[in-house]
């Protein structure tokens, strides 16, 4: 391992390396993974919190990395039905299903069981390839 990866370090900072992960891993507080330009990193961080896209983790030899959302399959709902889309975040929300949620587009990891529900209320599902950064949560502190 070239770097141990222990604290967070100010948004702003500037970085020496980026760490592109998918969802499921930005959600272990302890990890190995390489990192874009190939160093080998272990993270050993705080339980309970996810990593996000921007932050910026490092250790005692102070190299700075980057924290990347993954492109990853997704299903998208896009929507300027107000009244669709509100019924769409109630009922994934209600089978707390993390969701990412923009202005007319809504995505999660893809499942075709949802999509099928969502089908049944009469909401289109796409699947792609994107990063996906899905909100935290009313009761999730931005804080470190």
């Amino acid at each position: 391992m070239d770097y141990k990866l222990t604290e967070f370090v100010d948004a702003d900072s500037v970085i020496d390396d980026s760490l592109t992960i998918p969802f499921d891993t930005r959600q272990k507080s302890r990890f190995a993974a390489t990192t874009d330009k190939g160093k080998q990193v272990g993270l050993f961080l705080n339980r309970g919190h996810v990593l996000r896209s921007g932050e910026i983790v490092t250790g005692e030899a102070g190299y700075r990395v980057a924290i990347r959302s993954a492109a990853e399959a997704v299903s998208v709902l896009r929507s300027d039905d107000a009244l669709l889309f509100a019924k769409a975040c109630y009922h994934l929300g209600n089978r707390h299903v993390p969701l990412q949620i923009l202005d007319s587009e809504l995505r999660y990891l893809e499942d075709h069981v949802l999509d099928h529900m969502l089908a049944h209320l009469g909401v289109k599902v796409s699947h792609e390839v994107l990063p996906f950064e899905p909100e935290s949560g009313a009761y999730h502190s931005h804080e470190h």
